[in-house]
């Protein structure tokens, strides 16, 4: 299977490039410039030599053309981007990461985007791709260091059952990390906020936090 991400070349989409390869799929970056993605994805080859990571590099609407496609933008970016490539994206499984927060002093806050979420921006930018939201509390530079795993629940939802069912299946194929179905996109709005209280504790106690569930064991 080919996943592209759009918007790859920052921290969450570089390091879910880099982590979707490690285990056997084959990526496309995309970016806004071709020969940015490039830069990303010699980097990332460079850098984990040996392991054999089968990763490409393309433009935005070049890296749409994949089976399944992440977007990785900033928030804001995410549905002008996907509504950019809407013809490429027709009848696909796209995934939404990004989460919509600020920083306001010392403290993260969460925004309300336009129909209450990023990933419903999204879906409505793409009327008809299948949106799954998920990604969203798994730590950028963790996802990127194929070192070590990561240990974390990945919620994913959205109002189409093949979209979440294909995104379960991606999730699953990581090793340590557990997906997690929590039902339609509307739910996307408070697990995209959320994000804002565990890059606060992230500040507060100096570290990386991720989000594991307990009374789950049948998962």
């Amino acid at each position: 299977m080919q996943i592209g991400i759009l918007g790859a070349t920052g921290p969450a989409g570089s390091g879910l490039a880099a982590r979707l390869a490690s285990v056997g799929f084959d990526v496309i970056v995309g970016s806004r410039s071709k020969y940015k993605a490039m830069e990303v994805r010699d980097r990332l080859c460079d850098h984990w030599q040996g392991r054999e990571l089968s990763i490409d590099a393309d433009d935005n609407p070049g890296a749409a053309n994949a089976d399944i496609v992440v977007i990785a933008t900033p928030w804001d970016a995410a549905g002008a981007t996907a509504a950019s490539v809407s013809r490429q994206l027709e009848g696909k499984v796209v995934i939404s990461m990004a989460n919509a927060l600020a920083k306001v002093g010392t403290e993260f806050q969460p925004l309300v985007p336009p129909r209450g979420s990023v990933a419903a921006s999204v879906q409505a930018a793409v009327p008809k791709s299948l949106v799954a939201a998920a990604f969203h509390h798994v730590p950028a530079k963790e996802l990127g260091d194929l070192g070590e795993p990561v240990e974390s629940d990945v919620l994913i939802c959205s109002d189409h059952p093949t979209a979440t069912a294909a995104t379960v299946d991606i999730v699953t194929k990581i090793p340590s990390m557990r997906a997690l179905d929590a039902g339609q996109l509307s739910n996307a709005a408070p697990i995209e906020a959320f994000a804002a209280v565990l890059l606060q504790l992230n500040v507060k106690y100096k570290t990386r936090v991720a989000v594991q569930f307990t009374g789950l064991r049948d998962v």
